[in-house]
C-alpha cells in the first residue's frame, strides 16, 4: 500500500510539473511566460558577451544587493516602528530544500534508463544494424556540419529558447494549416525514401 502511495504522488507530482511546463509554454499567464523568458533570454545573450564566471558573479551580486538592502530597510523599519517583525526571510530560510533519497534515486533511475537508450541507439546507427537508418543519421550529421559553422552551441541554445516560447503558440493557432503541410511534406519525404531503400541492396523497410 505504501508502495502505491509512494508512486500516486510522484505520478501527481510529475503531472503537476508538466502541466505547470505546458502553462508557461503555451503563454497561459502572460507576465510569468514573460518573465521566464525574458529572464533566460537576458542570461543566454550575457553569456554571448561574458564568460560563465562572470554572468555568475554578477548575478550573485544583484541577488545579494537585493536581499542585503531589503533585510536593512526592514531592520530599519522595525526599529523605527518599534515592531518585533522577526528575519524578514525567516519563512524562506525555514523552508525544506533538501532532496530526499526517494528523489535522488528518482532522477538517478531516469539518467540511467535515458544514457542506456542514447548508447544502444548510438551503437545500433555507427554499426549499422539498419543501412537507411544509418544513411539518415549520416545526412544529418552532415548537415550539423554547416549549421555548426553558422552558428554557435549558445546561439543554436537561444533560437531553441525562442522556438520552445513561440511555436507552441502558434501549432495552437494555426494547427489545421500546419498539419496540412506537414502531411505533405511527410509524404514527399516517405516517397524519397522508398525510392532510395528500392536502389539500395538490401536495404529493405522494417515492416517487412
Amino acid at each position: 500500500m505504501q508502495a502505491t502511495a509512494d508512486m500516486t504522488k510522484k505520478e501527481c507530482s510529475w503531472s503537476s510539473w508538466k502541466g505547470q511546463a505546458i502553462d508557461l509554454l503555451y503563454w497561459r499567464n502572460v507576465k510569468q511566460s514573460g518573465a521566464v523568458f525574458s529572464s533566460v533570454l537576458l542570461l543566454l545573450f550575457s553569456l554571448t558577451q561574458f564568460s560563465v564566471v562572470s554572468v555568475g558573479a554578477y548575478l550573485a551580486l544583484a541577488a545579494l544587493s537585493a536581499t542585503i538592502s531589503f533585510r536593512i530597510y526592514k531592520s530599519v523599519l522595525q526599529a523605527v516602528q518599534k515592531t518585533d517583525e522577526g528575519h524578514p526571510f525567516k519563512g524562506y530560510l525555514e523552508m525544506e530544500i533538501a532532496l530526499s533519497q526517494d528523489q535522488i534515486s528518482k532522477y538517478a533511475d531516469k539518467i540511467l534508463l535515458y544514457s542506456n537508450t542514447c548508447m544502444k541507439e548510438l551503437r545500433r546507427l555507427f554499426l549499422v544494424q539498419d543501412l537507411v537508418d544509418s544513411l539518415k543519421f549520416a545526412v544529418l550529421m552532415w548537415l550539423l556540419t554547416y549549421v555548426g559553422a553558422l552558428f554557435n552551441g549558445l546561439t543554436l541554445l537561444i533560437l531553441a529558447v525562442v522556438c520552445m516560447f513561440t511555436l507552441p503558440v502558434v501549432y495552437e493557432k494555426h494547427q489545421a494549416q500546419i498539419d496540412q503541410y506537414v502531411g505533405l511534406i511527410r509524404t514527399q519525404v516517405n516517397s524519397v525514401v522508398v525510392k532510395i531503400q528500392a536502389k539500395i541492396p538490401g536495404a529493405k523497410r522494417k515492416e517487412e
